[in-house]
């Protein structure tokens, strides 16, 4: 057995821990690569929090992680903001502790002379943002795992302004946690005269501005009675989405009643991601048994929502996360021409791995279109360094995830999915469905296709693997793609744009980020990225091509996945 692992283990044994926590700690010690995966590395407290197995160890999500990462936050605040009464808000998901994980960081806040506002019950991560921002607070926590698998917690760190960490807090943050050599340091015993308990009072709030969203009121009014049927997946989602469109004016929604329960298990589900199919099957044989006109699902913390709507055949046809933020896009610039809304200084955002349809649609419209990394605090982060200048409409990523105006300071599948709702419904006022509006929208702008492919490489062992696998297509980039020749690479590690053709190389004025991204002279771009939250590395295929009329949509659509197939093939996946 790895010494240094062993000996390790042993601090954390002689330490001030619970029993309990101490008699796992020793169960592990039978258990060779059970213990070295709990111990060979401290779980991470990455610029987005922490994410991680729950578990006795220091590589998982446990009361001692949890604490010391709160503590290391608390100071860093304590620091930023001295001399002010320093504020918190606090929510959590539906998994397994995540309620414990709340109560065990409010108390270290509250411990450290912080006052805390701290959710009464679930709450989505959005509704969180926009507390920060209503409630005035320094920072906040919502203790989620967004949509891994069930064995999974994790806690996401939020700035003043309601956005996750970014630069030079991200960095900040996590020297402050590293301080934090043991769970001697964090002050566990919580001041509960700091700890007021919030919830029904920032629900009313906040959707009344999510009702401030709508464009399209008299369609909502004239189809009322759309057929909706949602799922939250065991999820925040139930707490609010229906309040929501309610409060919209839809009369007509169906909640999945077998998923409607907040659990942590996710029985119903492999995984309780909107992006699979298998986690939308319940819903989707339920709108077929009702006819609806549109399915929703949110992930557990409510912050992507996935849809699906009728094909022209009849069939419900899922949308992706591409599909679903070019057509928000789409139709809100559509509708903001049609009011004449427009005073020349509106932008839009997307994430450099989400669709360039966006920037084409944005365009069409005159609207200034930016790229970010990937993640809702760089969208974010934009958004209030341009405040004052420009405003703010939309914006979105690949991964299910959309943000509408800026109350919320992160993705939103509340108010998201009261804007799909609206969309259907205005689609319906003109003659047509939201999969019309898609094909129309292809026939205007291009037919963009995208696929994702993910490959999960667990434990040490594959980390390292992952780290070699960007190693190697750094070394050796592949020339084609699909017969296309790769004409520029972007490495938004080491901030360089090479021209493949000219040779010429310019700075990329990003954060450094581990992304690579390679052009096609086709206009084809693939994207690598290993997750900052999951053991995975994902690799990002988008190709396009004209599509003259609606009546080659199916033939075009055919193309595009054959040459998606043949870029994966180069790829060697």
């Amino acid at each position: 057995m790895n010494q240094e692992i062993l000996d390790k283990a042993n601090v954390w044994l002689n330490s001030d821990i619970d029993e309990v926590s101490k008699s796992e700690i020793k169960e592990l010690m039978q258990n060779e690569e059970a213990l070295t995966d709990a111990f060979y590395k401290n779980l991470e407290f990455g610029t987005g929090g922490l994410r991680g197995i729950m578990g006795i160890g220091s590589n998982r999500m446990n009361k001692y992680t949890v604490g010391m990462a709160t503590q290391g936050l608390a100071n860093y605040l304590l620091k930023s903001f001295t001399g002010q009464d320093v504020k918190v808000a606090i929510a959590h998901d539906s998994r397994n502790n995540s309620r414990y994980f709340a109560e065990v960081t409010a108390e270290v806040f509250s411990s450290n002379g912080i006052t805390v506002y701290l959710f009464e019950e679930l709450r989505p991560t959005p509704e969180l943002s926009f507390a920060i921002r209503h409630l005035g607070c320094h920072g906040g926590v919502v203790v989620t795992a967004s949509h891994n698998p069930k064995e999974y917690n994790g806690y996401k760190a939020y700035w003043n302004d309601g956005a996750q960490l970014v630069p030079p807090h991200d960095k900040n943050v996590i020297e402050e946690v590293n301080k934090v050599e043991g769970v001697g340091q964090v002050k566990f015993d919580g001041n509960t005269s700091l700890i007021q308990s919030i919830g029904g009072e920032i629900d009313k709030i906040y959707l009344t501005e999510i009702k401030k969203l709508a464009l399209s009121p008299e369609a909502v009014k004239k189809h009322h009675d759309l057929k909706i049927v949602f799922s939250p997946i065991h999820g925040t989602g139930v707490t609010l989405v229906p309040p929501s469109l309610k409060n919209y004016g839809f009369t007509n929604v169906t909640v999945v009643e077998s998923q409607s329960t907040p659990d942590g298990n996710f029985p119903t589900v492999v995984y309780p991601n909107p992006e699979e199919k298998e986690a939308l099957s319940i819903a989707l044989k339920e709108a077929t048994e009702i006819d609806a006109d549109l399915v929703l699902a949110t992930d557990p913390d409510a912050d992507r929502v996935g849809i699906a709507v009728k094909n022209n055949d009849g069939e419900f046809e899922l949308l992706n996360g591409n599909q679903t933020g070019s057509l928000l896009i789409y139709y809100i610039l559509e509708r903001w021409k049609e009011r004449g809304q427009f005073k020349g200084n509106e932008f839009v955002v997307k994430t450099i791995v989400t669709t360039d349809l966006i920037s084409k649609i944005a365009d069409s419209y005159g609207v200034e279109y930016f790229d970010t990394l990937t993640g809702f605090k760089y969208i974010a982060s934009l958004i209030k360094s341009l405040e004052g200048e420009k405003q703010y409409i939309a914006g979105g990523e690949e991964s299910y995830g959309y943000m509408i105006s800026d109350f919320v300071r992160d993705k939103d599948a509340v108010a998201s999915s009261a804007m799909i709702a609206e969309m259907c419904a205005y689609a319906k006022s003109k003659g047509q469905s939201l999969y019309d509006m898609l094909i129309e929208m292809y026939v205007s702008f291009g037919y963009y296709k995208e696929a994702l492919v993910s490959l999960t490489k667990k434990g040490k062992s594959g980390a390292e693997e992952i780290i070699q696998m960007m190693a190697d297509f750094r070394a050796n980039p592949p020339e084609t793609f699909a017969g296309s020749k790769v004409v520029k690479v972007i490495d938004y590690q080491s901030s360089v744009s090479r021209d493949l053709v000219s040779g010429k190389e310019i700075g990329v004025d990003y954060d450094k980020s581990n992304v690579l991204q390679f052009f096609t002279e086709a206009g084809y771009k693939v994207s690598a990225r290993p997750s900052g939250t999951e053991p995975k590395i994902k690799f990002y295929v988008s190709v396009n091509k004209a599509l003259q009329n609606k009546k080659g949509h199916k033939k075009v659509s055919e193309e595009l996945d054959q040459l998606i197939e043949a870029i994966k093939a180069d790829l060697n996946l």
